[in-house]
């Protein structure tokens, strides 16, 4: 039972990791401290995408769910939980590749535009 407890929870840290890798510059916008966790997030989970790696978490769910009596799962989490929501049918690796590049670049672009706003800011006469 605690073995399924853990390997539910590795799961729900996966999709919010996932969720803060892609989305997290948005909370940077609020919270600009948050980009030092942000940006290591956002470039090692384009970089997983890109090289087509699995993140050490789905080894981790998978040895949890066999512990617990459960089948534990091929590929990696995003092939098994999220293929059919956000990858196309008939994935190829330029795809693949395309997709872990455009999280990197919509982050690159998010940052340059609230750099671009704190440098106007910052430029601006104080009355």
């Amino acid at each position: 039972m605690i073995d399924r407890l853990l390997a539910d929870a590795v799961l729900l840290l996966h999709g919010l990791f996932i969720l803060f890798a892609v989305l997290g510059g948005l909370g940077v916008w609020r919270w600009p401290r948050l980009a030092w966790l942000h940006l290591p997030a956002a470039a090692w989970a384009g970089w997983v995408v890109s090289a087509g790696w699995i993140c050490p978490l789905t080894p981790l769910e998978n040895s949890l769910r066999r512990s617990a009596g459960q089948a534990g799962y091929g590929g990696g989490f995003i092939e098994h939980y999220l293929l059919g929501l956000i990858y196309p049918e008939g994935l190829t690796r330029p795809v693949q590749v395309g997709l872990g590049a455009g999280v990197l670049l919509f982050n690159a672009v998010l940052y340059g535009w609230l750099l671009a706003r704190r440098i106007r800011a910052a430029r601006a006469p104080v009355p």
